[in-house]
């Protein structure tokens, strides 16, 4: 996959003004593979589009959103570099043996690092809701150009009977007992979500994988650049916060992570008392769709270090939902 990966990134830099001597160095490989392009003095990103996961037009809807927020908002994101012949999406011919069409995106370098995970703190969180707000109150106004399509993170598309990242019943360290409890927690987030409804208050274009960890801060602390809009997408607004919890749900300082995340959201826009008690239920959703997402990208980064314990973390964090009647998860 790796090779097939980098023969894609190989084939397509050509299309782009990125010399013959340039390196590749891959970064991530998750959905995506992400490359490192060192060219001279100049680096930028090439991201590998994996096959079938989003067609040609959707990743165009993605980079009309960047284009957007680049233009008209006020949260930083990364500046697409088009091909010698303008456009923004190049699709090679894969090196598979039926040479399937893939899809290759340049962006410029952003200088920056992550929060430390190991050491995360209520400000990192005030900070990620005050964003978070500033990207729905774009979405909220912003009139899509026609045509624009990305997928959706609804029941049907997240746990129900197409599910996008496969079914949670098949990870590993899912048993008979871990399975009946989870289908339990799964009845009631349901309920819960069904109830709450998918009202254009409710509901509407986001990020969906709006965690610390595709925030880029850059050396001095002025700038903060949101990175890696790949799952954007219609779905629950504030589905956000169960993803900027993302692998971390069942730490004892969630509660107060929260807390925080709400306080940094409410510097920027409402956030009402109905919609604070179903961000429970939003990081269980985002729990259930990753423990089915690590069953079917046993490749990735998480998958290979966090697997083996994310069943039991996820019954553990299911006990105290349905304890709860699904309004908190506190410890």
């Amino acid at each position: 996959m790796i090779a097939d990966d980098r023969a894609v990134a190989e084939q397509a830099r050509a299309h782009y003004d990125i010399s013959p001597g340039a390196s590749l160095r891959l970064l991530n490989l998750s959905e995506n593979a992400t490359y490192l392009v060192t060219d001279g003095d100049s680096r930028s990103i090439l991201r590998v589009h994996r096959q079938d996961y989003h067609r040609p037009h959707e990743i165009e809807s993605e980079l009309d959103w960047l284009a957007a927020l680049k233009a008209e908002g006020d949260v930083t994101v990364p500046t697409v570099l088009p091909a010698r012949d303008g456009r923004r999406v190049v699709t090679v011919d894969g090196p598979d043996p039926g040479g399937s069409p893939r899809h290759v995106v340049h962006f410029g370098m952003v200088n920056g690092v992550e929060p430390d995970e190991n050491a995360l703190t209520r400000e990192d969180f005030h900070t990620l809701g005050r964003i978070t707000a500033a990207l729905h109150d774009h979405a909220r106004a912003w009139t899509r150009p026609a045509g624009f399509g990305r997928f959706s993170w609804d029941w049907e598309h997240s746990l129900g009977a197409t599910p996008r990242w496969g079914r949670w019943e098949d990870a590993e360290g899912v048993g008979p007992a871990e399975r009946a409890l989870l289908e339990r927690a799964q009845t009631l987030l349901r309920h819960r979500l069904t109830e709450y409804g998918t009202g254009p208050e409710a509901y509407g274009l986001i990020h969906a994988d709006l965690r610390l960890a595709n925030l880029l801060v850059d050396p001095d602390g002025s700038q903060i650049t949101v990175i890696d809009f790949d799952d954007c997408g219609f779905g629950w607004y504030f589905y956000d916060f169960g993803t900027a919890v993302s692998f971390i749900e069942d730490d004892p300082a969630l509660p107060e992570w929260q807390d925080a995340w709400v306080s940094g959201y409410r510097t920027r826009r409402e956030l009402a008392a109905a919609d604070e008690d179903m961000l429970a239920s939003f990081v269980l959703l985002r729990r259930l769709l990753l423990l089915a997402w690590m069953g079917s990208h046993s490749h990735s980064r998480e998958s290979a270090t966090k697997a083996i314990s994310y069943a039991a973390g996820s019954c553990a964090l299911a006990e105290r939902y349905l304890t709860s009647d699904g309004h908190t998860l506190n410890f």
